[in-house]
C-alpha cells in the first residue's frame, strides 16, 4: 500500500515523491552517457526508446480518452524520424519490438503513465544537447526526440502539472512507479515485447 501523503499536496507532488526512488533507479540504470558515446549506441537507445512510447502511448490514450490533451504529447513519430536520419529505413523501424505495457485501467493511471514521458522531456532536452555536441551535425538533426516539444516543453509541462493537480487517486501514484520500473526493465532488455 502506498503511503498517503498530506491531502493538501496535489497530485504532482504525490507523484514526485512517490516515484522518486523508481526514478533514480532508472537513471542509475539508463546510463545515457555510456550509451551516446557512439552514434551506433545513441541509434540503439532511440530504438529501446522508440519500442518503449509504440506500447505505451496507445495505452496512455486509450486511457486518458482525450486526445486534444495526448496528441501533441506523442513522441513516437519523433522517434521514428530520429531512427530514419539515423539510417534505419520504414520497414526496419517498423520491425522494433514494442514493450507489452502495464495495464492502464483508469484515467488517473493513464496521467501516472504519461507522468513518466512527460517529465523525460525535460532532461532529454540536457541528453540531445551533449549527443549533438560529442557527435556533431548528424546526430544533431537526429536529436527530435530529446528536443522533447521545443519552446513550448516548459507551457505543455506546466499544463500537464495543472491537469495532474486537479486529479486525486493513488491509481496515478501506482501506475507511474510501474511505468518507470517497465522503462528500467525495457532499457536493461529484460522486459516482454509484443
Amino acid at each position: 500500500m502506498l503511503h498517503r501523503a498530506r491531502v493538501s499536496e496535489g497530485l504532482h507532488a504525490r507523484l514526485r515523491a512517490a516515484t522518486a526512488q523508481a526514478h533514480q533507479a532508472l537513471e542509475r540504470d539508463l546510463d545515457w552517457e555510456a550509451r551516446t558515446a557512439t552514434l551506433p549506441g545513441y541509434r540503439d537507445l532511440l530504438a529501446l526508446m522508440r519500442g518503449f512510447h509504440a506500447g505505451f502511448e496507445p495505452a496512455i490514450g486509450l486511457a486518458l480518452g482525450d486526445e486534444d490533451f495526448f496528441g501533441p504529447r506523442r513522441r513516437l513519430g519523433a522517434l521514428d524520424a530520429d531512427l530514419a536520419r539515423l539510417g534505419l529505413d520504414a520497414t526496419s523501424i517498423a520491425a522494433l519490438p514494442a514493450i507489452l505495457p502495464n495495464a492502464l485501467t483508469s484515467r488517473a493511471s493513464g496521467y501516472g503513465a504519461l507522468y513518466v514521458l512527460e517529465g523525460s522531456t525535460l532532461g532529454g532536452q540536457v541528453i540531445g544537447r551533449s549527443i549533438a555536441e560529442r557527435h556533431g551535425p548528424n546526430a544533431e538533426a537526429a536529436c527530435s526526440y530529446y528536443r522533447g516539444h521545443g519552446r513550448a516543453t516548459g507551457r505543455m509541462w506546466n499544463a500537464f502539472r495543472a491537469r495532474l493537480d486537479g486529479l486525486d487517486g493513488d491509481d496515478a501514484l501506482e501506475a507511474g512507479i510501474a511505468t518507470f520500473d517497465a522503462l528500467r526493465v525495457w532499457v536493461s532488455g529484460k522486459a516482454s515485447a509484443r
